[in-house]
């Protein structure tokens, strides 16, 4: 990774593009980092989009919150808005749906006729670490407390869960296990479960005033359980089992 300055970006950007692709530049104005220059990597599998670093004067910007709108209102493709990037979210493999099933049946028994409910991706979420800072994510699982008190007129839920759930992926490992868990846990989220079908495990975050104040790791065949709600205890090598192992519901 480089430093230049903002003047030696704007008399050297040919050159700097070409610099680019071999490694990110940080673009810096009176002594303080602004832009950052980095390769564009033409994926549609989470990775970042085009439109998310415009062009600007001597450097790259990110996009706004009024962009990422723009972007998605009229789109059938999913997008995540995570510090001020736009994140293209791929179609998840067999093993990653799967695991949300498995884990999402776990859930939905145990707050069955509570006040929590259980909901499965997609549905966007607003993440603030503060009020002006606007995050929007798709969880893979998620477990909301407060739906009749944060339920706004337009339909779309304004508070924060207290319990989210990403199953990792290769294109998503990245994003969940850095990206995600500190949105997560400077914007209000209470407990955070990453479960990786490639290594059969879980990992449970309890977050409390903005830091990680428990860290659990289970491993199929064990039984992960939730900080927060003791009671509820999932079956490891029930919910990463393969279709192999599930057997058939034909009867020949």
């Amino acid at each position: 990774m480089r430093r230049i300055s903002s003047t030696e970006a704007q008399n050297n950007f040919g050159r700097l593009l070409m610099l680019a692709q071999e490694q990110d530049i940080i673009i810096t104005r009176n002594g303080q980092d602004v832009a950052i220059m980095t390769a564009f990597q033409p994926k549609r599998d989470g990775s970042r989009l085009a439109e998310s670093a415009l062009v600007r004067g001597y450097g790259l910007r990110k996009a706004t919150y009024e962009e990422f709108l723009d972007l998605t209102k009229e789109s059938e493709d999913r997008y995540e808005y995570i510090d001020g990037e736009i994140f293209l979210l791929a179609s998840p493999k067999t093993d990653h749906q799967l695991t949300l099933t498995e884990l999402f049946g776990a859930f939905y028994r145990f707050f069955d006729g509570t006040e929590c409910i259980p909901i499965a991706a997609p549905y966007d979420i607003t993440i603030k670490r503060w009020p002006e800072d606007i995050n929007v994510v798709q969880p893979d699982l998620m477990v909301i407390c407060d739906m009749a008190e944060y339920l706004g007129d337009d339909g779309y839920y304004k508070g924060v869960p207290v319990l989210v759930c990403e199953i990792l992926s290769e294109a998503s490992r990245l994003h969940d296990l850095v990206k995600k868990l500190s949105l997560y846990m400077d914007g209000g989220v209470r407990e955070y479960w990453i479960a990786d079908p490639l290594n059969k495990t879980v990992v449970v975050y309890g977050f409390e005033a903005g830091r990680i104040a428990h860290h659990l790791t289970f491993k199929a065949p064990e039984h992960a359980h939730s900080i927060l709600f003791p009671e509820l205890i999932v079956d490891l090598e029930r919910v990463f089992r393969t279709l192999r192992n599930r057997g058939s519901v034909l009867s020949d």
